[in-house]
């Protein structure tokens, strides 16, 4: 007899099928396995596109709404913190009142919270919806990876974990792509438009396919001192990061140091306060993995190292190069199409050797891609750039296919929620942390450097307030130039800008390859999910 049972929620009045294979066209299609995966794979492909999609349309949103780098910085952050802040408690709540319930909530509310974007007229509208576009999608990330380790057998587990990581990584890698096409062709405002019918379409076809598994000891109360612990943890932490630069308030401010002790203190008392409570809303046990742990934390140094530099390569190639929206996506063809063709090979060569050989040679080959991109001039050519993208996009392939299962075949099946939640967090945390480290140092860099090139240039003295304002523009590649300035004054101003943009992006990348290092010595503690088999094929009732 299994510790496991499926509960049918449908509302059939019937038991839900035992396994997969019980659940053929003669008894109706729901809770079918492969129907199941590309229902939330529809779900998920939203979320993670809107990840990235934003990037490509940053400098538009920027011009339209008269935006600052921080602000702009808060359209990404904002998001990311949202997700991270609520997924382990979204998968919580899986776990307790069904992971098909909370994937339809959480498609329906980031669809309006989609075309709630797209109707805004300020740059504060913006950043509030994108946060409850966070919470939305926290609702239904974990419970996709709940939903796959309930249907599919132990033996097609990684399977599907592994096409499920391609949509996310084909998505993540395309956001920029389509969301070039949309800015350049539509407006800024499509990028967001364009979630509603893919919500539509995700919740009809949740209605219809489906099935809620439940384990018979899954969760029944709620950890809320945890949830506010965590919470203000991670708040506390991307907020200091995002403050701490010199345009701020600087990494040695008081406000700086209270931000990051506050985190530091409820991170402490939150560790201490979930081996006392009875229902914790991350059980310390899972942590005894070490495999587990290492998934865990290689998924968030995955995503500093890719969010973050991702976030200066939109600037670089529209601002620097002066590419449009559309052709800049096209110039990340590459790194999408590495990962369209790397993810299905990733999952069956980890399949076949284990998670460990190709996890380390993934973050291996993605420490050389940001190395590359470390080298890139105001002129380099697009066969260059196009060597760096792919290899990118050849070395994140398996990270993101073999560390979402290490993760959760790792974790038992009443937690499947929370191990979802757990790996998206990870991966949202890293994002969050990328673009908030990768730009302190970006803006450490420029602010460093801005004044000297300055007056190599023979340009005329900034006035303290002149050289912030300009400092600003050259973090995202743009001139400082006034109305009416003279051409050869232009270019001059121009040749500063880009070459001290190029400078603090030179810097920010060569910190995301020395993260990507230390990946490839995590990935080696990695192995094969342990309770992989306590999945649909252990299911009965």
């Amino acid at each position: 007899m299994t510790s496991q049972t499926t509960i049918d929620t449908t509302g059939s009045g019937g038991d839900a099928p035992a396994s997969p294979s019980d659940a053929t066209p003669g008894k109706g299609l729901r809770g079918h396995p492969w129907l199941t995966l590309i229902t939330v794979a529809v779900g998920v492909m939203m979320v993670a596109l809107d990840g990235t999609i934003v990037a490509i349309a940053n400098p538009a949103i920027q011009k339209d709404l008269g935006a600052t780098f921080a602000e702009v910085q808060w359209i990404t952050n904002g998001y990311f913190l949202a997700l991270a802040v609520s997924l382990i408690t979204a998968g919580k709540l899986g776990d307790r009142f069904g992971h098909r319930q909370t994937f339809l909530i959480g498609v329906v509310g980031f669809a309006a919270a989609s075309g709630a974007i797209g109707l805004s007229d300020s740059i504060a509208l913006v950043v509030t919806f994108r946060v409850l576009q966070g919470l939305f999608g926290a609702l239904l990330m974990p419970a996709a990876l709940g939903l796959l380790r309930a249907t599919f057998p132990a033996e097609k587990l990684n399977m599907a974990i592994g096409i499920w990581g391609m949509v996310i990584g084909a998505s993540t890698a395309g956001g920029p792509i389509l969301g070039g096409v949309l800015v350049e062709h539509v407006n800024w405002q499509s990028v967001f438009f364009i979630n509603v019918p893919v919500g539509v379409l995700a919740v009809v076809l949740g209605v219809w396919i489906l099935l809620d598994h439940r384990a018979e000891n899954a969760p029944r109360s709620f950890d809320l001192l945890g949830i506010a612990l965590l919470s203000t943890a991670v708040f506390c932490l991307v907020w200091a990061l995002i403050k701490a630069p010199p345009s701020e308030w600087g990494w040695g401010d008081v406000k700086t140091l209270a931000f990051l002790g506050a985190s530091v203190l409820c991170f402490a008392v939150f560790a201490f306060w979930e081996t006392r409570v009875k229902e914790p809303l991350i059980p310390l046990a899972l942590f005894r993995s070490v495999a587990l742990s290492a998934g865990v934390v290689l998924m968030v140094l995955m995503a500093i190292a890719f969010m973050g530099g991702l976030f200066f390569v939109t600037f670089y190639l529209q601002n620097v190069h002066g590419m449009s929206p559309i052709d800049a996506g096209l110039h990340l063809l590459p790194l999408t199409g590495m990962m369209i063709v790397g993810s299905p090979l990733a999952g069956a060569m980890i399949t076949k050797v284990g998670p460990r050989i190709p996890l380390a040679g993934g973050m291996a080959l993605t420490a050389i891609a940001m190395y590359g991109m470390s080298t890139l001039e105001t002129d380099t050519g697009s066969g260059i750039m196009s060597l760096w993208f792919a290899l990118l996009g050849l070395g994140l392939a398996p990270v993101m296919v073999g560390a979402t299962e290490v993760i959760v075949g790792n974790a038992p099946m009443e937690l499947s929620g929370v191990a979802g939640g757990l790996q998206q967090a990870a991966m949202q945390i890293g994002g969050s942390l990328g673009t908030a480290v990768l730009g302190a140092v970006m803006a450490s860099k420029v602010n460093s450097d801005l004044a000297g090139n300055w007056e190599k240039a023979g340009l005329p003295p900034l006035t303290p307030e002149q050289e912030h304002q300009a400092s600003e523009a050259v973090q995202v590649g743009v001139p400082p130039l006034a109305p009416g300035t003279p051409d050869a004054i232009a270019a001059k101003i121009t040749g500063v800008a880009h070459d001290t943009f190029i400078s603090g992006m030179s810097a920010a990348s060569l910190v995301a390859s020395g993260v990507a290092v230390v990946a490839v010595l995590v990935a080696f503690l990695t192995k094969r999910g342990e309770n992989a088999g306590a999945g649909a094929g252990a299911a009965h009732i």
